[in-house]
């Protein structure tokens, strides 16, 4: 079933932590399994901000089945040499977990080529690179994630988020949403829905190079969307395209540094509830979402199928 929510708002910040947080937590009961975060923060925007994994937790609390946190820091190290060979330049360093880090840095080269050689090392996945995203997501429902990751107090201008209920693929993080645009800053997906054309447009786009994570179907929208950009199209464009290029039934939502948006499928079988102010959007998949934090009286909308919108911040 799952649960999306996003919001931008446009010409200021905001706690985007929170307000995400209570959405996501208001559409707890679509998806217990894992929470992830997508939140646009207010970074000075001159340091690459590299969020990643090693290996797999399993619950609350614990680091993995055949792992310990001797192990994880030993890929870490791993990754900092990787770093200094690829001539980057560590500004910071962050263990969030005993399996998840956080590394602002600074790097002026092709992030494709620099991305493959660090996931070459074993059990390291990226979850995002960016100037300004930060993308965060683990199992438990939005609350656990929030406090783990201490994302109560990050302000900015937008964010998207997922409460995932496992169905085409396991519970866990490397299946959680949102998945990074991968190879391009700051660009995050969450879908709801199935794609059925998922296997034969996976591996048309493995032979163009594209690389995949998971067996997610969701993770599709992520890197089908790269491709067409990394071939000049705007965002807007690779989103239409998608709405013939995609088989299924789907609702997403997809961000940028500076700009947020949704594309509905043409059948609409999977819902989304909009909100739209000069200042602010807000949308989910039920209602109750956005009330969580606009709980005065307002109007909302549900997008007409087949519709595709991108706003700025």
């Amino acid at each position: 079933m799952c649960g999306i929510a996003g919001l931008i708002h446009r010409g200021k910040s905001s706690n985007v932590g929170s307000e995400l947080q209570s959405m996501l937590q208001a559409l707890k009961h679509r998806g217990p399994d894992s929470t992830g975060y997508a939140l646009y923060a207010d970074n000075d925007g001159k340091n690459f901000i590299m969020r990643f994994k090693v290996g797999e937790n399993v619950g609350e609390g614990s680091t993995s089945v055949n792992e310990d946190a001797s192990v994880y820091d030993k890929r870490k190290k791993l990754v900092d040499q990787m770093l200094v060979e690829l001539g980057a330049k560590i500004i910071k360093d962050e263990k969030l977990t005993p399996y998840s880090f956080r590394y602002e840095m600074q790097f002026d080269n092709d992030l494709m080529e620099f991305s493959k050689k660090i996931e070459s090392i074993e059990s390291v996945e990226i979850l995002s690179i960016g100037k300004s995203l930060e993308l965060i997501k683990d199992l438990g429902d939005a609350a656990a994630v929030s406090e783990r990751y201490g994302l109560g107090n990050v302000t900015g201008t937008h964010g998207i988020g997922h409460a995932r209920m496992a169905t085409e693929s396991g519970v866990d993080i490397k299946s959680a949403h949102p998945f990074w645009g991968y190879p391009f800053s700051d660009v995050s997906v969450v879908h709801n829905g199935q794609l059925t054309n998922y296997w034969n447009n996976r591996r048309s786009l493995e032979n163009k190079g594209m690389r995949f994570m998971s067996e997610c179907d969701s993770e599709l929208i992520a890197v089908y969307l790269a491709e067409k950009m990394r071939k000049g199209a705007t965002l807007e464009e690779g989103m239409k395209d998608s709405l013939t290029g995609l088989d299924g039934v789907f609702t997403y939502f997809v961000a940028t540094k500076d700009s947020l948006g949704m594309a509905k499928d043409t059948m609409a079988a999977k819902p989304l509830v909009l909100y739209e102010s000069d200042d602010l959007v807000a949308m989910g998949s039920e209602e109750i979402a956005i009330r969580s934090i606009l709980p005065q009286e307002i109007d909302t909308y549900d997008p007409f199928d087949g519709e595709v919108k991108v706003w700025q911040i």
